[in-house]
């Protein structure tokens, strides 16, 4: 389970940079701007995938080595 944190974790923090570079850079990364429904909340949708991937690190931190 903790791998699988780790994991989910992972990929939520390179999204949510993905999508935070594509809103300043406008180089086309991520998953967070392809999405119609998320198209003007781009820079709000990223840095919550940050803070979640902060929250899945600090969870996955919290469990014990089986």
């Amino acid at each position: 389970m903790k791998r699988l944190l780790e994991l989910l974790g992972f990929l939520a923090v390179l999204q949510g940079a993905a999508g935070l570079l594509h809103e300043f850079t406008g180089w086309r990364l991520g998953l967070v701007q392809r999405v119609g429904l998320l198209e003007r909340h781009g820079v709000y949708v990223s840095a919550a995938l940050l803070v979640l991937g902060g929250a899945l690190f600090a969870a996955a931190a919290s469990r014990r080595q089986p």
